[in-house]
């Protein structure tokens, strides 16, 4: 479909790539990864015919229709949502009033003339057209594909200008599903979208009939939609398949591999030196020294690039606060709407946060999360009920738009250090170093950057002093792998608390012991990671329950005088013996499940102990009076983790029954 040969492109002095080599096929299924400046951008945009090769060439073959997405830039004007995306169709209706045309000069020609001919060719081919492009079902398609971007039915008939730029990109990413090209260039098409979208557009990737290669910095999603990784790497580019996590894998045997043969050849080329120097005059060892030194010049050294250093960055532990950190109760939310009435975001909400939880807020977008971080903050108050901090609780704020709290005229370096006094300044520079600002770029002014560059550098800052609760809004945003890693750790490595927002699969389920829903004016809590929610939403301890009786409950024998033998007096044997029939051997479950179980099985025998700690802390508390208020909340305590103990503990003796019998 698309072939690059010997490719190879310039950015000014720097070298970006060379001698790229890549036959892309109707299949493919790419993730492009590699550093932060290494020329993936650049490399799709030459795939998309954007940008040209200063070396090497591109052929394509003819009729290969080519979509690209670029990160951010792209907008709309002067139409709805649904008929800008119903635009790329065009060219399908035209086709449709072609074929009506042709069919009045069908019905006026002779049936034997040149121009009846040539109509009719061309209406058959305009009919297979229409046919294959399903030109009756196009409205759906554009419903469907406006829903699963996040676009609700009032969305569709705004216009496109009113939208904000990430949700502008959202309709271009639309415009091009829809348009369905032969290659599909994404460059951070997750960059935009929230959980719910990013689950659809995995399962719409996943049922694409045409080639794809994507740039993305959510390992999550990258592992569930490509097959292979192309990784552009000391200005080559290297070729893994299978998904990310493969690649992680095969990356690190590739490099012990070459490792192992760069040392080999190293060791030979100073036996072979050591050889020439100690031999070079002497006059019977010529013919021998002259053959080690054309062995040595025919030698191709082999390269070892510098790696990435990594990274490990440990966040100033805060002053420990008290037990309970945040505490909430009936809250409430109103905003006035534009026609005079009110839309409740948020309506008699009720929890605690302890001292330690690392908590997820995930949800559909718009149901409230934004509004729930920001009064947790007190950057908005509370129509109703109540926010109280616990003893010695210090909060910190990570929005959105951090950046717009930052003073311009300051220089990076000089602001860091000033939030960070006892930090030695070489670790300050490696931290900005993961957040992708290196060299010069730490002595700019503030007021320079880029607004999603002055909000990975507003991260970076938090880090060095924060607080001991964190309120974070989309941390990962602007963030790519390395520094995910980095803040990932570093959050891990924390000893105060932390609610967070995030988009990005694996930064959730590698943080979150919590999981805080909104949905429906309410907030649901799940214990565990994101899988733990997914799997409770999915129907937890029952949908295993139910799950089990079907898989494993050997199906009831049917009585001997309901079978046709018994009825016709075919029974063999004495009628005083009854018919024993053998038990059928157990179902074996598939991989997918048992790992599932197994899963949940470790989560639950980790899960018990802890809970029984916390009930007999809640038992102590309940024990020691302060007051009947206080009495009446460790009470309600108590029984909640009872009853959680109560679930998990039933959970936990039906897997372990479930597994041992498939070990039988």
């Amino acid at each position: 479909m698309l072939q690059l040969i010997q490719a190879g492109k310039r950015f000014g002095q720097k070298l970006l790539f060379d001698d790229v080599n890549w036959l892309i096929t109707p299949n493919e299924r790419t993730g492009l990864v590699g550093g932060n400046g290494t020329g993936k951008s650049t490399l799709l945009k030459v795939i998309g015919g954007i940008e040209s090769l200063d070396y090497g060439e591109i052929t394509r073959v003819k009729g290969t229709t080519i979509g690209y997405l670029p990160q951010d830039g792209l907008a709309m004007r002067g139409k709805t949502v649904f008929e800008e995306c119903h635009s790329v169709f065009d060219h399908l209706y035209a086709l449709e009033a072609e074929s009506i045309e042709l069919t009045h000069t069908l019905s006026e020609k002779d049936p034997k003339s040149k121009e009846y001919i040539a109509a009719a060719d061309r209406y058959s081919e305009i009919a297979d057209q229409l046919h294959v492009h399903d030109i009756y079902t196009l409205d759906a398609q554009v419903g469907a594909v406006l829903g699963g971007l996040g676009f609700s039915k009032e969305d569709w008939e705004r216009r496109t200008e009113e939208f904000s730029g990430g949700w502008q990109m959202r309709i271009a990413l639309a415009k091009l599903l829809l348009q369905k090209p032969s290659l599909l260039l994404l460059d951070e098409p997750t960059n935009h979208l929230d959980i719910e979208s990013r689950n659809w557009l995995e399962e719409y990737l996943h049922d694409y009939p045409n080639a794809f290669i994507l740039i993305s910095h959510d390992r999550y999603f990258l592992d569930v939609t490509v097959n292979k990784i192309v990784e552009v790497w000391n200005k080559r580019m290297h070729v893994y398949h299978g998904n990310y996590e493969k690649y992680v894998t095969q990356k690190e045997e590739r490099r012990t591999t070459l490792m192992a043969a760069y040392k080999n050849q190293k060791d030979r080329i100073e036996a072979l030196e050591a050889f020439i120097n100690r031999f070079r005059y002497q006059a019977t060892k010529a013919k021998q020294v002259q053959s080690r030194i054309k062995e040595l010049e025919k030698i191709e050294r082999i390269e070892v690039p510098e790696e990435e250093a990594t990274i490990h960055f440990t966040i100033p532990q805060p002053p420990a606060s008290g037990r309970t950190v945040i505490e909430v109760n009936n809250l409430t939310k109103v905003y006035p709407t534009p026609d005079g009435g009110q839309k409740t975001i948020l309506d008699n909400v009720s929890f605690n946060i302890e001292r330690g939880d690392r908590i997820a807020l995930v949800g559909a977008n718009g149901a409230g999360k934004s509004t729930l971080i920001r009064l947790l903050s007190e950057q908005e108050p509370p129509t109703a009920g109540s926010i109280r901090y616990g003893h010695n609780a210090l909060v910190d704020f990570f929005a959105q738009d951090q950046y717009k709290v930052l003073d311009p005229n300051n220089e990076m370096l000089d602001d860091i250090a000033a939030a960070a006094p006892k930090v030695p300044v070489v670790e300050l520079r490696s931290l900005l170093g993961c957040f992708m600002f290196s060299g010069d770029d730490v002595f700019k002014k503030l007021g320079v950057l880029s607004g999603g560059e002055r909000n990975r550098y507003a991260m970076a800052k938090m880090l060095v002093s924060p607080s001991n609760m964190l309120l974070l809004d989309e941390p990962t945003n602007h963030l790519d792998l390395r520094a995910k890693d980095v803040l990932l750790d570093a959050i891990r490595n924390f000893t105060g608390t932390v609610l967070f927002v995030s988009h990005d699969r694996y930064f959730i389920d590698g943080l979150a012991t919590r999981v805080f829903e909104v949905e429906d004016k309410r907030v649901h809590i799940y214990p565990g990671n994101y899988e733990d929610y997914l799997w409770r939403k999915q129907g937890g301890p029952e949908k295993v329950k139910q799950s089990l009786t079907a898989d494993l409950t050997p199906p009831t024998p049917t009585p001997v005088s309901s079978r046709p033998e018994a009825q016709s007096g075919a029974v063999e044997g004495p009628a005083s013996l009854p018919q024993s029939t053998p038990a059928p051997p157990i179902k074996k479950l598939n991989p997918i499940k048992l790992k599932q179980m197994e899963d949940r099985l470790k989560f639950a025998e980790e899960a018990i102990p802890r809970l029984e700690g916390e009930i007999a802390a809640a038992e102590e508390r309940l024990g020691n009076f302060v007051s009947a208020e206080q009495s009446q909340k460790d009470a309600a305590e108590l029984d909640r983790l009872r009853s959680e103990k109560a679930d998990i503990t039933a959970e936990w003796e039906e897997l372990a029954m479930a597994l041992e019998e498939q070990r039988v």
